[in-house]
């Protein structure tokens, strides 16, 4: 490596590998070795909050607690005035994510994959730990293609537990959560694992994500009533397990258990899929295609929604007017290339928690209107916005869409 800074007397630190909300990720070398390590650097004056640095401390805990060659390893934690250092096994295969973007998996492959993170899973959950985010991202790989889990951001120990023997805190990734989280009556995590590990599984073998529509609402009705299909090449075993998996009601739900003694998981022969590997761009993979407007999901009521919504709209000098039901019309303060930009906002509820605003061009230049969007109104909403469309969970590499995101 050569010339990086030295930590300890121990760790050389080399490039930077990936950052998040208030931590970076670098290459390093320990020293004595010349092993090469992951090192996250938490910045403790961007650490804000009780419940932040508590997370933070959960997961060295969790880390520590969860040791399995099948997981992402920590070395060891130190700390400056400053800084927090957390020392871990570095995987320099990559995502599971990049291996998938490139095209569905032959059966045997997907097969591999998913054992060992049934095997990872498992192990976490006799440990008591619920690992909350499971998805292509949080899966790497190594030099000699095993699976490891990482980030143990969200992960949740017993003490989490509230008197009814649930968890409460609502997190997880959009197109990977199970439909029990999203209401506020509590979760079994080990249930809501399940759910994540169905839907990665389903992915690695088609491709895309089981629940897709059109339209996002439409997308968040048939998470909730588990509503999927399965393209013409999965095999009958491979669609018996995940429909045990993506059950809407967790009590129905398969066990690790039964998964293990199912025909599928247990075949482990090296046939290679009669169906070839079709190649899919990144921009296609997951899209969504919709209307020519923009949206996003939000956990606020519709009434919260709308104010939010008319105080940007003020700030920005907008004209003003509530339309029937949850409706808005703002109107742009000057002329644009094609006369003054109208903007239509409207807030549906698709289920108790969770709200759909979908916004559309009613007049005016649409390059304006985008500018007007992604510019304007995103980040002024910022803090009602629970997913984005467009920010497609899977594909999102910086955890924009995470419900509560991770600390790298």
């Amino acid at each position: 490596m050569g010339g990086g800074k030295i930590l300890f007397d121990k760790y050389e630190m080399g490039k930077l590998l990936g950052k998040g909300t208030f931590a970076k990720v670098y290459h390093g070398k320990e020293m004595a070795t010349g092993e090469s390590v992951a090192i996250k650097v938490i910045y403790k004056d961007q650490v804000k909050t009780e419940e932040m640095m508590n997370q933070i401390t959960r997961e060295i805990s969790i880390m520590r607690l969860v040791r399995h060659q099948n997981i992402v390893e920590i070395k060891e934690v130190m700390a400056t005035k400053t800084k927090i250092y957390f020392v871990m096994e570095y995987i320099k295969g990559g995502e599971l994510f990049t291996k998938v973007a490139r095209g569905r998996l032959k059966e045997d492959v997907a097969r591999k994959y998913f054992q060992q993170l049934i095997s990872a899973v498992d192990f976490c959950h006799s440990r008591g730990v619920v690992h909350r985010d499971l998805k292509p991202e949080n899966l790497l790989l190594d030099e000699n293609g095993e699976l490891k889990v990482s980030d143990f951001g969200l992960s949740a120990l017993p003490e989490q537990l509230r008197n009814d023997g649930l968890l409460h805190t609502q997190c997880g990734t959009p197109a990977y959560i199970a439909p029990e989280v999203l209401r506020k009556k509590g979760y079994d995590g080990v249930k809501a694992d399940l759910w994540s590990c169905g839907v990665v599984l389903y992915v690695l073998l088609a491709g895309f994500l089981p629940f897709q529509d059109q339209n996002l609402m439409n997308m968040y009705r048939k998470i909730f009533k588990a509503e999927f299909t399965f393209p013409p090449w999965f095999s009958m075993e491979s669609k018996r397990l995940i429909s045990k998996l993506l059950v809407a009601d967790p009590a129905r739900r398969i066990s690790i258990p039964a998964i293990m003694k199912a025909p599928w998981f247990r075949k482990n022969d090296s046939m290679t899929s009669s169906f070839s590997v079709k190649e899919f761009t990144i921009e296609n993979l997951f899209e969504i295609k919709g209307k020519s407007g923009s949206m996003f999901t939000s956990r606020c009521s519709a009434n919260v929604i709308m104010t939010k919504i008319e105080m940007v709209a003020k700030k920005l000098n907008c004209k003003i007017a509530r339309g029937k039901d949850f409706t808005l019309r703002l109107l742009a303060p000057f002329d644009g290339r094609k006369g003054r930009l109208l903007v239509t906002a409207e807030v549906f509820k698709v289920a108790p928690e969770v709200a759909v605003v979908e916004f559309l061009k009613s007049s005016g230049d649409t390059l304006e209107y985008k500018k007007f969007c992604e510019e304007e109104i995103r980040p002024a909403l910022k803090d009602i916005i629970w997913t984005w469309q467009g920010d497609n969970a899977l594909l999102n590499k910086n955890g924009k869409d995470d419900l509560q995101e991770s600390i790298v």
